[in-house]
């Protein structure tokens, strides 16, 4: 039932914005005047309205919770992606999103310190609150698949370079979360925005032995007992240009 719960979340801000939107429109849509026979009038000029479509690209400032045990600091990474933004004259509006991730965090043991790098494709869907046309408060929710894993250590341990296939088997392949920001739209379409992202879902799984090659032990890096709660943890600064 989890998937469920979470693609519920992802398509709740689209239900309110569509419910918002289709109630504006009955509420403003004019009553036609009488107008004379003899009285002439131009056409009424059509107005144009963009559908909102977009590209960003920014930085990702990403470490993970929980995790003081590897004594983890963050590392920086890059995001580049395309939003769906239509337009609208209520208060609340719906952006979608699809992006491109790469992030992960550094680490301290007693064994060795290195990074993890992490590569996602990530569906976010938020509702927006526009504070004029030049100001938006994003809200919503998240989720990423994870594409790719890569450990790099200054120990070349066996158990800190498996290959990627092996390595992926650590992770959880999905992951879900909630997100907030500010967007600013100065002038044209132009977007400049700043947001917070928070995983709820542990970044690793209990790993299955039986599955990576030759029966490899975890890296010193991942925790090998049942209390893995660690979740990632991401700001990102982006820019973007809405047609």
């Amino acid at each position: 039932m989890k998937p469920l719960y979470c693609f519920l979340l992802i398509l709740f801000p689209a239900f309110v914005f569509s419910q918002q939107d289709s109630a504006a429109t009955k509420t403003t849509t004019p009553k036609q005047d009488t107008v004379p026979a003899t009285t002439k009038t131009a056409p009424p000029k059509q107005e144009h309205k963009s559908i909102g479509f977009g590209i960003k690209a920014g930085l990702n400032f990403t470490n993970i919770t929980g995790a003081s045990s590897i004594n983890n600091g963050s590392e920086t990474g890059y995001q580049v992606g395309l939003f769906l933004d239509p337009s609208s004259k209520s208060i609340l509006s719906s952006r979608t999103e699809l992006l491109y991730s790469h992030q992960g965090y550094n680490y301290a043991t007693g064994q060795t310190t290195g990074s993890v790098f992490l590569d996602y494709i990530t569906l976010a869907q938020l509702m927006s609150i526009n504070i004029t046309h030049f100001v938006q408060i994003q809200i919503g929710t998240q989720i990423s698949y994870l594409i790719n894993a890569k450990a790099d250590s200054s120990n070349k341990m066996s158990t800190g370079y498996a290959p990627a296939d092996n390595l992926l088997n650590y992770y959880n392949r999905v992951d879900f979360g909630f997100a907030g920001g500010l967007e600013v739209r100065p002038f044209m379409g132009i977007i400049v925005g700043a947001r917070y992202n928070l995983s709820v879902t542990n970044l690793y799984k209990i790993p299955d032995l039986s599955s990576t090659s030759g029966g490899q032990t975890p890296p010193s890096y991942i925790p090998s007992s049942s209390d893995i709660n660690f979740k990632n943890n991401l700001f990102q600064i982006y820019a973007g240009w809405r047609f």
